[in-house]
């Protein structure tokens, strides 16, 4: 049998494959541990400073596998909760890249990654209401926030699905693409990230993921613990270098 999940690197850009096309990418047990084990390797390496989460078969993932599911299995992980990603995301940037359907947990797994590639065909929504359960993976916590708030509670509470029109319209993806071609835009993406000072990068994901919850007066004092070390860094005088030689930065992560 195929792996659960496949992984692919080229240069300092990650693919992860979820690898279930005969079930529509639905995350089991398995497939919650690969997709861990693939993040984990992601952010121990320095080599690697971008990652694209997709799904084969043209769908992106329906959701739990309902199967594994009646059998007792939840497709967590200790560490990670649900599919081995959504209640701890990488600190390096996560892409997702998305054809087809991204469904119940398919959609949570969307809603954990930075930036949204999608085609034109794709489809999202929370159907967990319709089957008696709650999208507990991160979509009720995430979407109000990505959304306007009575959009968000719609799809919460009735399971109706949201077209990539309608998605992009409401600011929801960072590109469109036509049909086919999300993996390769969100590898370009990816490519543009991964150009970037590393330190810098992950501080300002860093800052953007939790300035949120600060306290206003505490919040230039907080932002700066985190970007004063990067602007100390060999890789800042790197970028300074760089620039006035007219030459591309060469990052050594420190």
């Amino acid at each position: 049998m195929s792996a659960p999940v496949l992984v692919a690197d080229e240069g300092p850009v990650r693919l992860i494959t979820i690898n279930r096309p005969q079930a529509r990418n639905a995350v089991d047990l398995a497939v919650a541990e690969g997709i861990e084990q693939a993040l984990d390797a992601y952010e121990e390496a320095p080599s690697l400073r971008a990652a694209v989460i997709t799904g084969a078969g043209g769908t992106f993932c329906a959701g739990m596998d309902l199967k594994g599911f009646l059998r007792g299995e939840r497709p967590s992980t200790a560490r990670s909760g649900f599919a081995g990603l959504v209640e701890r995301p990488p600190s390096k940037p996560l892409i997702a890249a998305v054809e087809g359907y991204a469904l119940a947990g398919g959609f949570e797994i969307v809603l954990a990654c930075d930036l949204i590639v999608a085609a034109e065909s794709a489809v999202f929504a929370l159907p967990e209401v319709q089957r008696g359960l709650v999208a507990a993976g991160g979509a009720l916590l995430r979407l109000q926030h990505r959304l306007p708030y009575h959009l968000a509670m719609e799809l919460a509470i009735t399971g109706r699905r949201l077209s990539a029109a309608d998605a992009a319209a409401h600011g929801l993806l960072n590109r469109l693409v036509p049909e086919g071609g999300a993996v390769a835009s969100a590898l370009e993406l990816a490519r543009a990230v991964a150009a970037n000072g590393p330190l810098a990068v992950s501080a300002s994901k860093k800052i953007m993921t939790e300035s949120a919850h600060w306290p206003p007066e505490q919040a230039f004092d907080r932002q700066r613990e985190i970007s004063e070390p990067v602007r100390a860094s060999e890789d800042a005088r790197e970028g300074a270098r760089a620039f006035t030689e007219k030459r591309a930065p060469v990052w050594q992560g420190r």
